[in-house]
């Protein structure tokens, strides 16, 4: 069995990788991820959500292969953004933000950008990593302003990229997607597969 240390405090992620039959070793990752975003924007204005979320991920999983608990494993780090009307958005934090968010997400579509980022750390004196970003487009449902109240006021959308989920109570606000269901989750599975074969990796090797 191939071995994969999951760089993610992420509950979606670990409940996706658990329901394909993977169970990951989890080590936190050390990465400043808003410190690392307004450095990025700095650097590059013209920063897109893919650069964005495949910077981070690659961050998130090189703050962590120095650890000895991911020698020996292939270490994937993730992170997502939705692009939505030419703004870039993350996690919003505030119940204020959250709710503003979703009057404007209310009936409209944008796109979930899952970065995802696997290190080959097998020989941890050479580590190798690869990139790949998956997009997804989502179209949201027409809300009522006490629908918007309700489901800010669970929490839920103030911890997870774009203020929703699609396998939590957002679900229920989500019209369809075009793409990867998993990319919205915030970890494509196809793209797992694709990064570990690219490593000489066969993908069920994972399942536990």
């Amino acid at each position: 069995m191939t071995r994969l240390v999951l760089a993610s405090s992420s509950p979606a992620r670990l409940a996706l990788l658990r329901s394909a039959g993977i169970e990951p070793e989890i080590v936190l990752p050390d990465a400043d991820e808003p410190a690392l975003a307004a450095a990025a924007k700095a650097k590059n204005p013209n920063l897109t959500a893919e650069d964005l979320v495949a910077l981070l991920a690659k961050a998130k999983a090189e703050s962590v292969i120095s650890d000895p608990a991911t020698h020996g494993a292939l270490v994937l780090g993730g992170d997502s953004a939705l692009e939505f009307q030419g703004e870039i958005l993350g996690k919003p934090h505030e119940p204020e933000i959250a709710a503003m968010r979703w009057q404007k997400l209310s009936g409209n579509s944008g796109v979930l950008h899952s970065g995802h980022y696997l290190i080959d750390n097998r020989d941890p004196e050479s580590p190798v990593g690869s990139s790949m970003v998956s997009s997804t487009r989502v179209f949201f449902s027409k809300l009522s302003d006490q629908e918007i109240a309700d489901y800010v006021q669970t929490g839920e959308p103030l911890k997870v990229a774009g203020a929703f989920t699609i396998d939590g109570l957002g679900g229920a606000f989500i019209d369809r997607i075009e793409g990867d269901s998993h990319t919205v989750v915030g970890l494509s599975l196809k793209v797992l597969r694709e990064l570990a074969t690219g490593f000489g990796v066969h993908y069920p090797s994972f399942w536990r």
